[in-house]
Parts: C-alpha cells; sequence; structure tokens
C-alpha cells in the first residue's frame, strides 16, 4: 500500500501571502487494521527494511505536484520517500505562479556558488526531520541520505543545490530537461555553464524531442536545439571522472514526457514538440532508471547499480557516463 501525508512549510524571507509550501511525501504504508488508522487515515510506514532514503522533488515552473504523483508512487514501491510540494509565490520579478523558490539574487556572476539557490530547501529538510520524529513516518526516514531532483526549472535547482556543502545531508542529484546553462538576463556571458559538485553522483535526463528547451535557446546565447544544453552541462559543469555521473537522452521523449497527467492550461506546454511512441511505456522506463539510481547512490545497493546500466543498454536511450 502506498500512502501519502502532507504538511505545510513556512519560507522564511518570502512575503505573504506567498510564504507557504504545501508538501506532501509518499511512502510505502503497512496497515495495521486497527480503530485509529480507520477513523484518521494515517497508516504507518512499512519498516521491514529500514530508514528509507528520501528524494526532495522540484517541480516545472507553473507544473502541478500531482503531475509528478506517478513518479513518486513508483519510487515509494522502491521503497524511496519522496516529497513533493506546490508553493505559489513570485515565478519571476512580478510574476505569480507555481514556483520553486529560486533565488535569481543567487544566480549572478558575483554570487554562484556561495550558497544554495533554493533556500527554502533548509525549511524542507526542517520539516521532513520533524515527520521522522512522530507520527506515521517516525523512524523510518534516513535523513543522513537525502536526494535532490526535479524537471524543467525544478530538474536545474536539483543541479544547482545537489552540493554537500550546502546540505550535508544530499548524497545525490537527477533532473529531467534541467541543465545548468545560465541566462544572459543574469549578467552572464553567451554559453556560460554553471557548475555542479564535483563530489556527488548526478544523474541527468531529458528528451530528444524536448520543443521547450529548444525554444528557451535563445535565453543563455545559444541555437535552438533539444539536447545541447543538457550535453554542455554533462561535458562542462560535471568535471572529472568518478563514474556514476550520468547522461540519459530518451529518443522518443519530449520536455514534459516525466509530468503526467500534464495541466496545459499553465506553464509552457505549447511550446513542445510531440513525444513518439508509447510515453506510457517510457515512463515506466525512466522510474525504473530513477529508482535504480537512487537505490544505488544512496543505498550503496550494488544490484541496483548493475540493474541501471542494464536498463540504459537499450536502443531506446542515448546515455554516457564519466
Amino acid at each position: 500500500m502506498i500512502r501519502a501525508l502532507y504538511t505545510a512549510v513556512k519560507a522564511e524571507g518570502a512575503s505573504p501571502p506567498f510564504d507557504t509550501l504545501q508538501l506532501k511525501v509518499f511512502y510505502p504504508a503497512a496497515p495495521t487494521g486497527d480503530d485509529a488508522e480507520r477513523t484518521s487515515g494515517a497508516i504507518p510506514a512499512d519498516r521491514s527494511r529500514g530508514p528509507m532514503p528520501v528524494v526532495i522533488f522540484f517541480n516545472g515552473i507553473n507544473v502541478p505536484a500531482e503531475c509528478y504523483a506517478w513518479l513518486a508512487i513508483a519510487l515509494a514501491r522502491q521503497h524511496i520517500v519522496t516529497a513533493l510540494f506546490n508553493w505559489v509565490g513570485e515565478t519571476l520579478p512580478g510574476t505569480i505562479g507555481l514556483t520553486i523558490g529560486l533565488d535569481l539574487r543567487r544566480v549572478t556572476p558575483q554570487t554562484y556558488g556561495c550558497g544554495p539557490t533554493v533556500p527554502a530547501i533548509g525549511q524542507i529538510i526542517a520539516a521532513l526531520d520533524a515527520l521522522n520524529r512522530s507520527g506515521p513516518l517516525e523512524g523510518v526516514l534516513a535523513m543522513d541520505r537525502l536526494v535532490l531532483g526535479g524537471h524543467s526549472a525544478g530538474g536545474t535547482a536539483a543541479l544547482h543545490n545537489a552540493n554537500p556543502r550546502y546540505f550535508a545531508q544530499v548524497v545525490a542529484g537527477f533532473s529531467y530537461a534541467g541543465h545548468t546553462l545560465a541566462a544572459t538576463m543574469l549578467g552572464f556571458p553567451p554559453g556560460a555553464v554553471l557548475p555542479c559538485s564535483s563530489e556527488l553522483p548526478l544523474l541527468l535526463m531529458g528528451g530528444a524531442r524536448d520543443g521547450v528547451i529548444a525554444a528557451s535557446s535563445a535565453r543563455y546565447g545559444q541555437a535552438a536545439d533539444p539536447v545541447l544544453p543538457l550535453r554542455c552541462t554533462f561535458e562542462q559543469g560535471i568535471t572529472g571522472q568518478r563514474g556514476d555521473r550520468y547522461l540519459v537522452i530518451w529518443r522518443a521523449a519530449n520536455h514534459f514526457t516525466l509530468a503526467h497527467p500534464l495541466d496545459e492550461t499553465a506553464g509552457r506546454s505549447f511550446l513542445d514538440l510531440s513525444a513518439e511512441g508509447d510515453e506510457t511505456a517510457i515512463r515506466a522506463h525512466l522510474s525504473e532508471v530513477i529508482a535504480a539510481f537512487i537505490l544505488a547512490v544512496a543505498s550503496r545497493a550494488r544490484s541496483a547499480l548493475a540493474r541501471l546500466e542494464l536498463l540504459l543498454n537499450t536502443p531506446a536511450v542515448e546515455w554516457r557516463k564519466k
């Protein structure tokens, strides 16, 4: 049984009424059938495998967390707890929508690398700590094995902030349709690539049919290309050869393949190219790859690492590691 519970998080520094995140945490449950469960609906987590790694997942701008519930459920089935959130606030100065809380003042040539670009991550970690102290999730969250993940701008946030210098508890990061090319409007030269941490495993994923990245390339001083920003991030933003940083491109997927069911009333889905083939099958493959990566790097499961590379050895994807 997969269950979820809710909590709210105050974002320090944000102005009311845009200073509250609604957090939803998905987990594998082990019902006892007692009256308290029947009355409250609060069912304890499955403790059979001990403390579980935790994913904090950042949605795309104006893409509601509900679009990623399918992924959170799939990960919970692998005994990976996943926290999604909705936060109404500024997406850009003066523009209100569903935000990830990216502080653009921390993404300039003078400030990038001095601290987290999403300050609210600290408050989210504190909220998860509180859930780990009492209630259905008491003692089951491996708070020293946090993974940051995300889609689109949320994937960029995960890549920016998966850094043990900012959050010692974070052990890895993953992104879909996210990259670290820097916008020229923030003062960076065309083609600038912001560095990711060289200390952690990373999984960069995307789709060769990504119309949103292609349509946004001018922001970074690049020609339109669905995957070039991901390749540049992998080649220039990630240094060294550790053997646990991956670039994976699904040949038939587009920008929003990860978000399902997609809410087309907000966001920029109208820019996307059409995916090819069976997107349900692509999503199933995506979730397996993400779960294997997390279990390999956060639970140090040797079988998961072997499974990850087995899953990648298919004509459906192009992949590299370093």
